[in-house]
C-alpha cells in the first residue's frame, strides 16, 4: 500500500490548499523504458487532478500486474499495487465501504482483458464509481512480448511465431456491452485530448472506463503511429463531440453518414445536411456499437467520449439498503440465525 509522501489535512472544502500538478509527483524513480508511452498518460493524469480539488489523501489508485500497474507509486496519492486482473475486485471493496474517496483503477489491455477480463466485466456491470483507464498497447510489454488480447489478427510475436488465431477484443465494444455509463478512447500522443477525458471520467457519477491506445517503443512501437502521429492525425481520426456532425480532415472537409447501419465516408462534404450526429447521451448503444465497428484505414478512428448517461451507482444502492436496516434498530443475531427456513438434522 503506497500513501502520499507528504499528505495534507485537507478534505474536499474550500480550505483545501490550492494542489499543483507537483503536489502528485512522488519521490519514486519511475521505471518504464524511455519513450514508453505510460509517461504521457501519468504526466496528464497529474495535471487534471488538481482540476478536481480533492485531498490528495481522498484520491486512491488501485493496479493490477504489468507496466501500467507501476502507477500507484507514482502518483502522491493513497495506492495499492495488487495481484494480476484483480484491482477492479479491490477497488470495488475499497469504493462500497468509504464512498466518499475518489478510486481509479489503472490496469492494461492483458491485466484487464485476460485474467482479469471477469472483474472487469462485472466491475462495469455494476455501474460502481470507478474511474478504469485501460492502457492499450496490443502486446504484453512486462513480460517481454507476447501476444495480448487485443493484438491484431495474425500478429507475429514471441508467443505466436506463425501469427495469432485469435480476434481481437475491442475493450470499447465490452464497456458498452456490460453497461459502462462513461465509455471513452484517447490516446498517449493527443495529450490535451487525453488531460480532457480523464477529467470527464473523473467527474462522472458512475463507472467510467477511458481506453488509452499508448504506444509500447520496445515490443510494439508503431501500433498506432499510422493515424495517431500528428502529420496524419487529421485525416485518419475523427473527434467524437456530443451534438455535433462527424468529420475529420485538416479542414474539416470530410464527413460520416450512415447508409442503414453502415457508416459512409463523404469526402468534401458541403453541408451537415445527411452526415450522422454523434449522440453521446444516447441511452441505446447502437449508435455507440456503429461507431466502434471504424477502423483505419477504411475509416478514421473514432476517439472521445462513446457513451455518457447516468444511472444509480451500485454504492449509492448499498449504502440506500444499509441505511434502511439501521433505521429498523438493533437486531438479534440469535433471531436471525432461527429465522426463516431451518433444519434438525438427526
Amino acid at each position: 500500500m503506497t500513501a502520499p509522501t507528504a499528505p495534507n489535512d485537507g478534505l474536499i472544502s474550500p480550505d483545501l490548499p490550492v494542489l499543483t500538478r507537483k503536489d502528485f509527483v512522488t519521490d519514486q524513480e519511475v521505471r518504464w523504458c524511455p519513450g514508453c508511452g505510460d509517461y504521457s498518460i501519468l504526466a496528464q493524469m497529474q495535471k487534471m487532478l488538481p482540476e478536481l480539488g480533492i485531498a490528495r489523501e481522498n484520491i486512491v489508485f488501485i493496479s493490477g500486474i504489468g507496466c501500467s500497474s507501476r502507477f500507484p507509486y507514482y502518483v502522491n496519492t493513497y495506492g495499492f499495487h495488487s495481484i494480476h486482473g484483480r484491482a477492479p475486485t479491490i477497488a470495488t471493496g475499497l469504493k462500497t465501504a468509504r464512498p466518499e474517496l475518489t478510486v481509479f483503477v489503472i490496469t492494461g489491455d492483458g491485466d484487464g482483458l485476460s485474467i482479469g477480463g471477469n472483474h472487469l466485466l462485472h466491475a462495469m456491470r455494476r455501474n460502481i464509481d470507478l474511474n478504469i483507464v485501460l492502457f492499450n498497447n496490443r502486446i504484453y510489454g512486462l513480460t517481454k512480448g507476447q501476444y495480448s488480447p487485443t493484438s491484431e489478427f495474425g500478429k507475429i510475436t514471441k508467443s505466436s511465431p506463425y501469427g495469432t488465431t485469435e480476434r481481437p477484443l475491442n475493450p470499447i465494444r465490452i464497456a458498452l456491452a456490460a453497461g459502462a455509463t462513461f465509455v471513452a478512447r484517447s490516446v498517449d500522443r493527443d495529450t490535451k485530448h487525453l488531460e480532457e477525458m480523464l477529467y470527464r471520467a473523473a467527474k462522472h457519477r458512475g463507472v467510467s472506463f477511458v481506453e488509452v491506445y499508448q504506444n509500447c517503443n520496445i515490443f510494439n512501437d508503431g501500433a498506432f503511429a499510422a493515424f495517431a502521429e500528428k502529420e496524419v492525425r487529421a485525416e485518419r481520426m475523427i473527434y467524437l463531440e456530443h451534438g455535433k456532425p462527424l468529420r475529420f480532415g485538416k479542414n474539416n472537409e470530410h464527413g460520416i453518414r450512415l447508409n442503414g447501419f453502415t457508416p459512409e465516408i463523404v469526402e468534401n462534404a458541403e453541408s451537415d445536411e445527411g452526415l450522422l450526429v454523434h449522440d453521446a447521451h444516447a441511452e441505446n448503444i447502437t449508435l455507440a456499437n456503429i461507431l466502434v465497428g471504424m477502423d483505419y484505414p477504411e475509416f478514421p478512428v473514432p476517439i472521445g467520449v462513446f457513451r455518457d448517461v447516468d444511472a444509480p451507482t451500485f454504492d449509492q444502492l448499498v449504502q440506500q439498503q444499509v441505511d434502511e436496516a439501521i433505521a429498523k434498530g438493533r437486531g438479534s443475531l440469535e433471531e436471525a440465525l432461527r429465522a426463516g427456513e431451518t433444519w434438525v438434522v438427526e
